[in-house]
C-alpha cells in the first residue's frame, strides 16, 4: 500500500514564515514538520510515498531526496499551481496506482498508528476523525456505527486530514483543481464512507501561533 503527503499549499495563514520556506519544512520539535509523517509511515510499513509540490516545491525535493534516510521511496506530483486537495490527489493518482492508499495533510502533526490502515477495506473512503478543536468547534462530519456522514445528530467530529481512499472515489474527474469534499459527501450520501476516531495526539498547524504551542510540547517532551 502506497501513502501520499500532501504538501503543495501555499500556507497564507502562516505568512511571514512561508514566504521563503514551504509549510512542510517548517522547523517544530527540532525536525521539519514533513519529517514526522515520513518516520511514521516507514514504520507503519509504507516505503513508496508520494509527496505532491507547488509553491516553493524545489526546497522540498531538495531537502527530503530520494526519501532512503527516512526509510521510504519518494516520488514527487510537482503541481505548476496549487490544485487544492482533490486535483492533487487526482494528478498523483498514476503513481499511486489501482489499490486504496493513504493521504495525509502535511500541516498535521499526530501520533496515530497508520499501520491501522493498512487493514481497512474501502469501498470508496475511510477518514480519522478527531474531536473536534478550539479552532473549529463546529466540526465536519458524524459518525454512527463506523460510518460518516454529511448528516446526523449530536456533536459532529473535525476531519484530521488523515484517510484512505478507493481510487474509483475519483471516477469522473477531470484534471484541475477541485476540492476533495464533494467527492466525499458523494460518496456518504451512498453509504460508501466509513471512519473512526482517534483521540490521540493531533494537531492542525494553521498558524504561527500553533507551530510554537507545538514546538514548545515537542521541546519540552524531548520528542525530537
Amino acid at each position: 500500500m502506497k501513502a501520499m503527503i500532501l504538501a503543495a499549499g501555499r500556507g497564507e495563514r502562516m505568512r511571514p514564515l512561508t514566504d521563503h520556506t514551504p509549510k512542510p519544512l517548517l522547523m517544530v520539535g527540532g525536525k521539519r514538520l514533513i519529517e514526522y509523517h515520513l518516520e511514521a509511515l516507514a514504520t507503519a510499513g509504507f516505503h513508496d510515498v508520494v509527496i505532491n509540490h507547488a509553491h516553493l516545491g524545489a526546497q522540498i525535493e531538495q531537502l527530503l531526496g530520494d526519501g532512503g534516510r527516512y526509510g521510504v521511496r519518494i516520488h514527487y506530483s510537482a503541481e505548476a499551481g496549487a490544485l487544492e486537495t482533490g486535483g492533487g490527489i487526482f494528478n498523483a493518482l498514476p503513481l499511486l496506482g489501482d489499490a486504496p492508499f493513504v493521504v495525509v495533510n502535511g500541516d498535521v502533526w499526530c501520533d496515530y498508528p497508520f499501520s491501522r490502515l493498512r487493514k481497512i477495506e474501502t469501498q470508496a473512503a475511510h477518514l480519522v476523525l478527531v474531536p473536534n478543536p478550539p479552532q473549529h468547534p463546529a466540526g465536519d462530519f458524524w459518525l454512527h456505527d463506523a460510518l460518516v456522514s454529511d448528516e446526523g445528530e449530536g456533536e459532529r467530529l473535525t476531519f484530521s486530514g488523515i484517510g484512505l481512499y478507493h481510487p474509483s472515489l475519483f471516477d469522473g474527474c477531470e484534471a484541475g483543481a477541485f476540492p476533495l469534499a464533494p467527492l466525499l459527501r458523494r460518496a456518504m450520501a451512498r453509504g460508501l464512507v466509513s471512519g473512526e476516531q482517534f483521540t490521540g495526539q493531533w494537531f492542525d498547524i494553521g498558524t504561527p501561533e500553533r507551530l510554537q504551542q507545538l514546538d514548545e510540547k515537542l521541546c519540552a517532551r524531548g520528542v525530537a
